[in-house]
């Protein structure tokens, strides 16, 4: 019973109840549903996304981010969501390795997970897992996405702030930057700002976003890996500024049907539809659709 009440109630005080309750959530295992409905889940709690293309200094950013919320006593959770191995659909980069300096901090708590072929960049149970940090009393919580373009949308659902970065080499295609890209981004991280032909790069940059519907998005140089910019990034994300969408409407909604559905599946044996499917395709009339409509009844 002690330890249901642990997982039940997560708390940054005890990393060991946290890192089992989200264990229980991502691989929804026995107790997960009755955990996440037993949580008192602070909505307060800030949630900053940050998303960009695969060598833009993503997790060298967070960490000095981190390091800027630590010095202002903030305590931080981390969500770090790695490309799927193909082999076990476990995290191909832990969070040991991308983020070891704070790993043993008593502030931060860091969890890498995968996206399991989720195409929007977040994992299917991002949502859930980060309810349950909301639950826990963190101050701040950042989730570190893989990859850049429209299907990073789910990102902005999720996140109060989401921070898109990118890096000076992607020069050429400034002028090609997708649409979607433009709508989820609160402000634009240039790092590896001291790299060649930098400067032109931003220039380019601030004139698309002039040209779209919020031509006041910030852009913020930095260069992560010196901690340059990092002090200026992480009061803006402090101040909050955001603006009022309905992607995170959206992206509930969508979570919503999905509880929905696989509630309404739950009594679905997928094993016995496999061998009922079996011997109904030997018939030369087997038609799936009827086949379906008769099986759920």
């Amino acid at each position: 019973m002690a330890g249901t009440m642990q997982l039940i109630q997560p708390h940054y005080t005890d990393f060991r109840s946290v890192a089992r309750a989200l264990t229980v959530v991502e691989n929804n295992l026995a107790g997960a549903a009755q955990l996440l409905k037993s949580l008192h889940i602070n909505n307060s709690t800030p949630v900053t996304g940050i998303t960009g293309p695969p060598g833009a200094g993503k997790s060298t950013l967070v960490n000095a981010v981190i390091d800027t919320l630590v010095q202002k006593g903030k305590k931080i959770a981390v969500l770090a969501i790695d490309p799927t191995s193909p082999f076990n659909f476990g995290s191909l980069l832990g969070d040991r390795i991308r983020m070891a300096s704070h790993f043993n901090h008593p502030d931060v708590f860091i969890r890498s997970l995968a996206t399991r072929g989720s195409l929007g960049g977040l994992s299917a149970k991002t949502i859930e897992m980060t309810d349950v940090l909301k639950a826990s009393g963190f101050d701040h919580i950042i989730v570190e996405t893989v990859g850049v373009g429209q299907s990073e949308v789910e990102v902005a659902g999720l996140a109060d702030i989401t921070l898109v970065m990118l890096v000076p080499e992607a020069g050429d295609e400034i002028q090609n930057i997708k649409s979607g890209l433009m709508e989820i981004a609160d402000a634009f991280v240039i790092n590896k700002a001291d790299r060649e032909g930098a400067d032109l790069f931003i220039n380019n940059l601030k004139k698309v976003i002039q040209q779209g519907k919020n031509s006041k998005l910030p852009v913020f140089k930095t260069v992560a890996s010196k901690k340059v910019g990092i002090e200026a990034l992480t009061d803006f994300i402090l101040a909050g500024v955001k603006t009022k969408n309905g992607r995170h409407e959206l992206l509930l909604t969508q979570k919503v049907y999905n509880i929905i559905q696989q509630n309404r599946m739950a009594d679905i044996d997928k094993r016995k539809l496999q061998l009922d499917i079996a011997k109904a395709a030997r018939s030369g009339t087997f038609n799936i659709y009827r086949f379906a409509a008769d099986y759920v009844g």
